[in-house]
């Protein structure tokens, strides 16, 4: 009976990684202004996807401590097929949230969005993991 239960165990862990939806995972920003730039950790939230800044780092590629560090920088975002994604995305040098377009291409997040007819380059993300 053990073994049964360890072997469902396993299976059922397999079964979600087999359906993980390929944006999952940590994403690294493109360099602000100032060149800092963030690693965001996307992962389901509710129906959707959203992903949080983890770490920030400055023009060095040093960590350092952000107030924004758990913020959701992606939200409500759901796939659209063919790589593409919609929801938001919040700009922390704007201080507003976008109606986001997310297209994704292998290990690489293209990321733009639009407010009130406002649409912005938030130019290419690269996986971390």
């Amino acid at each position: 009976m053990r073994k049964l239960i360890v072997t469902a165990a396993a299976a059922m862990t397999l079964a979600g990684a087999v359906f993980a939806d390929p944006l999952e995972g940590v994403w690294q920003t493109v360099r602000d202004d100032n060149g800092n730039f963030g690693h965001i950790q996307v992962a389901p939230c509710g129906d959707a996807l959203c992903g949080q800044l983890v770490r920030s780092f400055d023009s060095s590629g040093s960590e350092i401590p952000s107030d924004l560090i758990g913020r959701n920088i992606i939200s409500e975002t759901t796939p659209n097929g063919g790589g593409a994604y919609r929801g938001k995305v919040f700009s922390p040098d704007r201080d507003k949230t976008y109606n986001s377009r997310l297209q994704l291409n292998g290990d690489q997040l293209s990321v733009s969005g639009c407010v009130f007819g406002i649409c912005r380059d938030g130019g290419t993300w690269v996986r971390v993991n």
